[in-house]
């Protein structure tokens, strides 16, 4: 399979073909990481469905998990619990870590613990991925792309100026691009988080991941221009194909709340997708059918995975 990339530099953006069918036995996939950071029990439950939905996929790449040095690993805990379940059932490398608090904003934190997936360099590749999501197709060969410090899709919901989505990070971990990342934390303005900081650092210098496939959106169900996520104005947009394409997909439906927390049916009424009609004088209502089960789809699993506790 080949696949293209954008490699974006001093402001240009060349096609990059990617050969990803490399021979099984040529490839040590012990070198390559899917990474997830947690600092809070919820977001380490939404790792664990990471974990999850790689391993059913078939991921063949290492998984490795940062969470709080003060979480014990054992099972009286519900953070014990669920790590013994990454060590145990999921193949999880677990590495305790200090998170580190600037200025006494939460956010902060997850934002730098984030970027730890650029010091792990045990590795020669860290795929970091945002946990309020849904992984719908291993991503392994993300990690044979050509070489570069980062790789990045675009935010393609931002039209204003070009911008890189955090979301889904590719680095090749170092302790100089560590130490670069430290700096710009360090020396960040109040507005800046991870996204800010990777755009000012490898913003006209990476590779681009296409958007399609590894960064669609749930409020793309909600829109109805979609040109910005198809690339062109001529596509019909087509939400079944879209989401069968799709191998990462995002819960970004602003202000609506996250899959695991319980919206009220006034909050559902006012931002589910909206049928419309045909040509042919019938209604389509995909997108309204899609977007309600990938919602759906997310709570039943998360009992799953995690445990009633956790619905």
């Amino acid at each position: 399979m080949l696949l293209l990339f954008d490699l974006f530099v001093n402001n240009l953006t060349y096609r990059v073909g990617v050969q990803v069918s490399a021979p099984e036995q040529h490839i040590e996939w012990s070198q390559y990481a899917y990474c997830q950071y947690v600092t809070t029990t919820e977001y380490l439950c939404n790792s664990i469905m990471i974990f999850e939905s790689l391993q059913r996929l078939g991921s063949k790449a290492s998984r490795i998990l940062l969470y709080p040095k003060e979480w014990a690993q054992d099972s009286n805990t519900e953070e014990g619990r669920l790590l013994l379940k990454a060590r145990d059932e999921l193949g999880v490398v677990l590495k305790a870590i200090e998170v580190q608090h600037f200025d006494g904003e939460k956010t902060w934190a997850d934002s730098f613990t984030k970027l730890l997936a650029f010091n792990q360099t045990e590795y020669k590749r860290v795929l970091s991925l945002d946990s309020d999501a849904t992984v719908l197709q291993s991503m392994d060969e993300l990690f044979l792309v050509p070489s570069a410090p980062v790789a990045m899709p675009r935010a393609y919901w931002i039209e204003d100026k070009p911008t890189l989505s955090s979301q889904l990070v590719l680095v090749e971990p170092s302790t100089f691009e560590m130490n670069r990342v430290l700096e710009a934390f360090q020396h960040r303005s109040p507005s800046d988080y991870d996204m800010e900081i990777v755009n000012d650092l490898y913003g006209k210098d990476c590779i681009i991941i296409p958007h399609r496939r590894y960064d669609l959106l749930t409020g793309e169900f909600r829109n109805r221009d979609h040109h910005l996520y198809l690339g062109s104005k001529e596509e019909i947009w087509d939400p079944e194909v879209a989401y069968n394409e799709a191998k990462f997909l995002h819960f970004s439906d602003w202000p609506f709340p996250k899959p695991w927390i319980k919206a009220s049916r006034e909050q559902v009424e006012e931002v589910v997708p909206k049928c419309h009609r045909m040509t042919n004088g019938t209604e389509d209502c995909r997108d309204r059918e899609k977007w309600l089960f990938v919602y759906q789809e997310f709570r039943e699993r998360r009992e799953r995975v995690c445990g009633i506790d956790f619905v």
